[in-house]
């Protein structure tokens, strides 16, 4: 099952919480964010430059917004994000949560096939298990929609079909380990029918960040197991990429012909078998991936 893949690590590059990557094509380079660093990544494809940017707020996940510039959901909410040549990110707020409690931020984060962003949120302190975390949408004529999956401890994993008619959703906590598919709609952003896609207590590692590929397989990275795994859309396991750090957190396609995985990490400790805490890698595995489609004002 295991699968043989280039795997290059980029130098200069060690974040506590690297999270959603993210590629510009427009531009011909990458982005990530530190959560708790506080900081937006940009990587030049073509030159290897890299530049970073302070944010006020922790920025949990990245999008591209159509009109330039990026899209980033942080502590209190969706923000517009410029970045110039300064070395603190400019941040516009477009939507603050309604209702979001002290003690919670946004995680994990996309838009959808037609460009609606989406991310939800969770307790960041978790001496005890709280599923208080919750799905949402977000448009600039609707603003935040109503929680649409609810009973979150730590929302990670979304992604979508190539068609976009399925909508992807797990929670990482330990008490979970889940990954669930919907039915989704298309015309109104609405998923419905949910159902357990693929139990991952019983493979490597806990569920985190995932990307679609053009065969309509989905990667995840397995946090805690120092993989990732490739699922076909029935939920079966069909390749496994063993990768040089234990917390991989969450994996994207980009590069120039789209077959290239930016894999960010988590800094867990120095360990035997983590020898790339809270690196920063490039994969090769073969096939190509879905482009991420921008934020639709």
């Amino acid at each position: 099952m295991g699968t043989q893949a280039s795997i290059e690590k980029i130098p200069g590059v060690h974040c506590a919480v690297g999270e959603s990557p993210l590629w510009s094509a427009r531009e011909g380079a990458w982005y990530w964010v530190d959560i708790l660093g506080r900081r937006v990544w940009r990587l030049d494809a073509a030159s290897g430059e890299q530049r970073i940017w302070s944010t006020a707020e922790m920025p949990a996940c990245l999008a591209l917004a159509e009109s330039g510039g990026l899209v980033a959901a942080m502590e209190s909410g969706v923000f517009a994000l410029t970045l110039d040549a300064g070395e603190h990110a400019q941040a516009s707020l477009l939507a603050a949560l309604p209702g979001l409690k002290t003690g919670m931020r946004f995680n994990d984060g996309r838009c959808d096939r037609q460009g609606r962003f989406w991310s939800g949120t969770l307790v960041l302190d978790q001496p005890e298990l709280r599923a208080e975390g919750a799905l949402y949408r977000y448009t600039r004529e609707q603003g935040f929609s109503a929680p649409l999956v609810s009973n979150l401890v730590v929302q990670n994993g979304l992604g979508f079909s190539p068609d976009g008619r399925t909508m992807y959703l797990s929670d990482s906590h330990v008490s979970r380990q889940t990954i669930w598919a919907f039915d989704y709609d298309t015309d109104s952003g609405t998923p419905t029918r949910q159902r357990v896609f693929v139990d991952m207590n019983g493979q490597r590692g806990r569920p985190d960040g995932a990307a679609v590929d053009v065969d309509g397989c989905y990667w995840i990275c397995g946090n805690d197991g120092g993989c990732l795994l490739r699922f076909t859309p029935e939920g079966k396991l069909d390749r496994s990429i063993d990768l040089p750090l234990l917390k991989p957190s969450m994996c994207s396609f980009g590069g120039p012909d789209m077959d290239t995985l930016l894999v960010t990490s988590i800094a867990a400790g120095r360990l035997p078998e983590d020898t790339e805490s809270g690196a920063l890698l490039l994969v090769r595995p073969g096939v190509q991936g879905m482009p991420e489609t921008a934020f639709r004002a």
